[in-house]
Order: C-alpha cells, then sequence, then structure tokens
C-alpha cells in the first residue's frame, strides 16, 4: 500500500526551504508539537517514581565504590605485582595527579589518614569530596529531587589549575613531601 504524499511546506522567513521528512512528523503525519516527547503518553522511557527506584541508583553506586574499596584494602597496592604501573610514570618518571591514589585509598581504608594523605592529598581530599556529595544525592533522591550540581565553567578551569599546580609542585625538589 502506498503512502500518501507530504504535503509541501513553505519556504521559511530567511528563503531556506523547511526540511520535510518523517523525521518532523509523528506516525500519522502530525506536526512536530504535537508529537509526545520522550516522557509523554506511550512512551517507553519512564521515570522512576517509587522510592525504591529513586534510590536505586545512588545505592547502586554505593555498592560498586565500597566493592572496589574493599578490594584496594583487601589488596595491599605496596606489594609489587598486584596493580599496574601508571603509564606516564613508568615513560617518563614524572608522577600524574593520580600516583599513588591506590595506596592513598588503602591508608584510608585502614584508617591511616595521615598515610592517605602523604600517598595522595587531591585523591584523599576526593573521598570525603565523593561522600558529601553522594549523601546529597541520597537525600535528594529519597525526597523525590534530583541531584543537580552545576559548576560555571570558571570553576572547572580552576579545578583543572589545582590538578596541574600539584602535579608539577609534587615533581619538584621541594614538593616531594607530595610525591607517593
Amino acid at each position: 500500500m502506498a503512502r500518501p504524499a507530504t504535503p509541501a511546506r513553505p519556504a521559511s522567513e530567511d528563503g531556506t526551504l523547511a526540511r520535510v521528512g518523517p523525521e518532523l512528523t509523528g506516525p500519522s503525519g502530525e506536526e512536530p508539537s504535537q508529537v509526545p516527547g520522550p516522557q509523554g503518553h506511550g512512551s517507553v522511557l519512564r521515570r522512576r517514581t517509587g522510592l525504591s527506584g529513586r534510590l536505586a541508583t545512588p545505592l547502586g553506586i554505593l555498592a560498586a565504590v565500597t566493592a572496589a574499596f574493599t578490594y584496594v584494602g583487601t589488596v595491599d597496592p605496596n606489594d609489587p605485582g598486584h596493580y599496574p604501573v601508571c603509564p606516564l610514570l613508568k615513560l617518563t618518571g614524572v608522577f600524574c595527579p593520580g600516583c599513588g591514589g591506590l595506596r592513598s585509598a588503602h591508608a584510608f581504608i585502614h584508617g591511616d589518614l595521615g598515610a592517605a594523605f602523604s600517598a595522595n592529598a587531591v585523591a584523599t581530599t576526593g573521598y570525603f569530596l565523593f561522600a558529601a556529595v553522594w549523601v546529597l544525592w541520597l537525600v535528594r533522591a529519597w525526597r523525590g529531587r534530583p541531584l543537580r550540581i552545576g559548576l560555571a565553567p570558571a570553576w572547572w578551569w580552576g579545578i583543572g589549575a589545582l590538578l596541574l599546580i600539584f602535579t608539577v609542585v609534587r615533581n619538584l625538589p621541594f614538593g616531594s613531601a607530595l610525591a607517593p
């Protein structure tokens, strides 16, 4: 059976031809404004509205992080052969911002915050930051509100600059206290 022809659309005000095609119309030929969106009627994409559905993602992330920290706490990164060597350190001899992160996590899990900070101060700070954001996420999910953390580009540039400064300083002689 032949499909009915789509009526021609007039040119736009700027002189370009309006796009015509099935991607701009619904299954019955209705205008785009009449086509249900992803959350509209008949959509296969449904939001999780129950409490267990809202808490599933934050609790799943907690389970994955707990499993990773359990593994690092059990298998000591100070013993050679258990984890791969940092490729940047292996090829250039330069510590990256993540070097010492596994040793930091191992010390953190065992309650030795001094050793955790000396292995990688940025990673240890990140553990506390992750915990705070995760608790905020869980509380907002419990209350049925989404977690939205919108940082302006200046914040991202600032974070990048701090990581760059940390990397440079930990590789200089006077910053050897920051080296793992």
